[in-house]
C-alpha cells in the first residue's frame, strides 16, 4: 500500500483512562462504544479521511493486543502497525515511539478520545496532509479554555502564544488532540525535557515549532464539532451526538467501510468480504445498501 501524499498516522490509544473508572477496568477507555462503533473508529476515520494508509496504533501493554485483534483482519484497505507505550510519558513521547515507523515520511498524530465531524473536514484534512511544511494544529472555540491547550494568534491567524492550561487564557481557542507535522517531529519530540508531571508535553512540541517560526493554525469553525470522550459525561455526549447525527442526516459518521471504498483503499467486493460477517444487523444493512447505491462513491460517512 503506498501513500501518495507520504504522510503516516499515529493514534495515540494509551493511557489508563482513570476518569472513566469503572467503566474502564476491564477494557481500553478507546475500546468503549460511542453509540454504535468503538471509539477508537473515530480517530482512524479522521486520518483516512486524509488520505492516510499506513496508521501506527500505540497503546499499552495490557491492551495492545486487542487493537491488533481489531485491526489486523479487518484492515480495510489500511497498513497498521502496533507499538507498546509502557509508562505514560506524554502525547510527544509517541513520535519518538513510532520513529522508525515514521521513516522519512510526515506524521499526522491524533488522540485516540477525539472526535471530529464536519461537512468539508476531508477536504481541509486532504489539503493539509498534501502540504506539511513544519507543523499544523487546529483550533476550536471553547468556553473554558483553561483546561486545555490555548493558542493566541493575531488577525492573519499567525500564532502568537501557545499555554497548557493557563489560568488566564488569552484566547478561547483549545488546541485540539489532532497534528500534522513534518519529519523533524521525533527529533525534536527527543530533545524535549519532562514536565513537571514527569511527561513530554505535545504542546513544548508545538512551541519548538513556533519558535521556528513553522506552526500553523487551522480553525476548526461554529459548524465542526470536536469532542474529547474524557469523561463519563463527554462520553454520553458523544454518543447522543453521533446518534442524532447519523439520525438526521441518514449517514454513518466514522464509517471506515465506506470511507475506505469512497478513498479507494478496497473496491466493493472487498468491503462485501468485510461486512459479510456484521449480518443480521442495522450497521450492516446501512453498509450494503450503501454499497449497492450509485451514489456510494459520494457519500459523506462523517
Amino acid at each position: 500500500m503506498s501513500n501518495k501524499n507520504n504522510i503516516k498516522g499515529i493514534v495515540l490509544a494509551g493511557g489508563s483512562g482513570t476518569r472513566l473508572y469503572p467503566a474502564s477496568l476491564p477494557i481500553s477507555k478507546i475500546l468503549l462504544p460511542v453509540y454504535d462503533k468503538p471509539m477508537i473508529y473515530y480517530p482512524i476515520a479522521t486520518l483516512m479521511l486524509a488520505g492516510i494508509r499506513d496508521i501506527m496504533i500505540i497503546s499499552n501493554p495490557r491492551d495492545i493486543g486487542v487493537f491488533k485483534n481489531l485491526f489486523e483482519n479487518n484492515n480495510f484497505g489500511v497498513n497498521f502497525e502496533f507499538a507498546i507505550q509502557h509508562e505514560p510519558k506524554g502525547i510527544a513521547d509517541s513520535l519518538i515511539i513510532a520513529e522508525e515507523f515514521i521513516g522519512q515520511s510526515n506524521v499526522a498524530l491524533v488522540l485516540g478520545d477525539n472526535i471530529f465531524h464536519g461537512s468539508n473536514f476531508a477536504a481541509i484534512l486532504k489539503r493539509t496532509a498534501s502540504n506539511v511544511q513544519g507543523a499544523t494544529v487546529f483550533g476550536y472555540y471553547v468556553n473554558d479554555p483553561e483546561r486545555f491547550g490555548v493558542a493566541e494568534f493575531d488577525e492573519n491567524k499567525n500564532i502568537i502564544s501557545l499555554e497548557e492550561k493557563p489560568v488566564s487564557p488569552k484566547s478561547n481557542y483549545a488546541v485540539t488532540g489532532l497534528y500534522f507535522y513534518d519529519n523533524n517531529a521525533p527529533a525534536y519530540a527527543r530533545s524535549l525535557k519532562p514536565s513537571a508531571r514527569g511527561e513530554l508535553e505535545i504542546t513544548d512540541l508545538n512551541k519548538v515549532y513556533l519558535n521556528k517560526g513553522s506552526l500553523k493554525i487551522e480553525i476548526l469553525d461554529k459548524d465542526f464539532a470536536w469532542l474529547d470522550t474524557g469523561t463519563h459525561e463527554s462520553l454520553l455526549e458523544a454518543s447522543n451526538f453521533v446518534r442524532s447525527t447519523e439520525a438526521l442526516s441518514g449517514e454513518k459518521v466514522a464509517c471506515l467501510e465506506l470511507i475506505a471504498l469512497n478513498e479507494g483503499f478496497i473496491d466493493k467486493d472487498n468491503l462485501l468480504d468485510i461486512v459479510n460477517k456484521y449480518k443480521n444487523n442495522d450497521y450492516y444493512d446501512y453498509i450494503k445498501k450503501s454499497c449497492n447505491s450509485r451514489n456510494a462513491s459520494k457519500s459523506i460517512c462523517i
